[in-house]
């Protein structure tokens, strides 16, 4: 069974839950196999690498962003029997305290909920071609050369 999924790349702030929540109201009417969703909500902090940040531009190439996107969903559609997902990331200028991103899966159990929410982001993370410039509170600016390891 081929999984539905949604991706939306948003260019100001959002509220995740409430987007999940409306988003599973449109796409999952009358379905009920479901008995599992799990979401991370990725959210943008005042420090990096020891030093406190202002705000932060992330930038990205539309067309290859959601292609690898879709690529990540596909291999997580493909390790665990997934019946939804969505994921929003944020572009543009981000400050902290904002939602950066959004991953829910939707599944019949909890443990393909669970680890396959966790895996889409992580290869989010490590693979889709998102560029972050740091505002610095000192005045300064920087590209960010690493994410943050996730474990």
């Amino acid at each position: 069974m081929d999984s539905q999924r949604k991706i939306i790349i948003v260019d100001s702030p959002f509220d995740p839950l409430v987007m999940q929540a409306e988003y599973q109201t449109q796409s999952m009417q009358g379905q009920t196999k479901y008995g599992a969703t799990a979401n991370f909500v990725g959210t943008m902090r005042d420090f990096n690498e020891g030093d406190d940040v202002q705000s932060m531009t992330l930038e990205h190439y539309p067309a290859m962003t959601e292609k690898q996107l879709n690529i990540i969903v596909d291999e997580a559609s493909k390790k665990w029997p997934l019946q939804n997902t969505l994921i929003i990331h944020r572009v543009g200028e981000i400050f902290p305290a904002e939602s950066i991103v959004l991953v829910a899966v939707w599944s019949a159990h909890r443990g393909a909920a669970f680890d396959a929410c966790r895996f889409i982001m992580e290869d989010l993370k490590h693979k889709a071609p998102f560029w972050k410039k740091e505002a610095l509170t000192t005045g300064n600016d920087r590209w960010v050369e690493e994410n943050t390891k996730g474990y």
